[in-house]
C-alpha cells in the first residue's frame, strides 16, 4: 500500500510540474540567473530603466526589458524619469537627449537597425547605454542585451555595436516539401510548394 501512495504522489508531482512549462514562451524565456555570484553582480550593475517611450515600438522595447530584468536578475525594475547610476537607458536621438549626445560623439554608422550598446558615464553616472538611430533598432538591442545576460556575458565593460549586412531581415522557415514542419507548434506549412512559381520538383 505504501508503494501505491508512494507512486501516486510522485506521479502527481511529476504533472504539477509537467503544468508549469507549457511551452508559450519558447525563445522569450527569462530565467533567473543561477549563478548566484554572477547574479549578485549583475543586480548591483542594473538600477532601472531611463526611456521615453515616444512610440509604440520603444514601448514594446520598454515592457519587455522590464519584464524580463525582472525575471533574470529576481529584482523589482524600476522605470526611472532621469538616467541615474547604474540606469539602463535606450532610446533614439528624437527620443533622448543622453542617446542624441552619446551618437552625435560617435561615428554614427549604424543606419536605421544597427545598434550601440556600451557602459558609459554620463554626467558622471554609470550607465548602459542601448542606442539606435530608430526604434525598430532599439528594439533590437533591447533582445541582444537581454541575450547576453542570458548568455552569462559580462556587462560591466561592455562596448558592443551591430549593423545588419542586408537591408531586408527574412524568417528561416523549416519546411520540407512535403509542407511537413521540422520545428513547428502550429501543423502544416503555410506553404503550398507545388503551386509556387518556379516549384522544382526535388527529380
Amino acid at each position: 500500500m505504501k508503494r501505491v501512495l508512494l507512486s501516486a504522489l510522485c506521479l502527481l508531482l511529476i504533472t504539477l510540474s509537467s503544468r508549469s512549462e507549457d511551452g508559450y514562451d519558447l525563445w522569450l524565456r527569462y530565467d533567473r540567473v543561477a549563478n548566484q555570484q554572477l547574479l549578485s553582480k549583475y543586480q548591483n550593475e542594473i538600477s532601472g530603466i531611463n526611456i521615453t517611450t515616444s512610440s509604440a515600438t520603444l514601448r514594446i522595447a520598454q515592457k519587455e526589458l522590464s519584464s524580463a530584468l525582472g525575471k533574470i536578475l529576481d529584482k523589482k525594475i524600476t522605470l526611472q524619469k532621469k538616467a541615474q547610476e547604474k540606469s539602463v537607458v535606450i532610446g533614439t536621438p528624437e527620443s533622448s537627449s543622453v542617446i542624441q549626445q552619446f551618437l552625435a560623439s560617435q561615428k554614427n554608422d549604424l543606419g536605421k537597425e544597427g545598434y550601440y550598446i556600451r557602459s558609459q558615464k554620463v554626467s558622471g553616472k554609470r550607465t548602459i547605454l542601448i542606442a539606435s538611430n530608430s526604434d525598430i533598432g532599439v528594439l533590437y538591442g533591447v533582445f541582444a542585451f537581454l541575450r547576453l545576460l542570458q548568455t552569462e556575458h559580462d556587462i560591466s565593460t561592455i562596448d558592443l555595436k551591430s549593423i545588419p549586412r542586408i537591408q531586408k531581415r527574412i524568417l528561416n522557415h523549416w519546411d520540407n516539401l512535403n509542407r511537413s514542419v521540422e520545428r513547428g507548434y502550429s501543423g502544416i506549412s503555410i506553404w503550398n510548394w507545388h503551386t509556387l512559381p518556379d516549384y522544382i520538383d526535388q527529380r
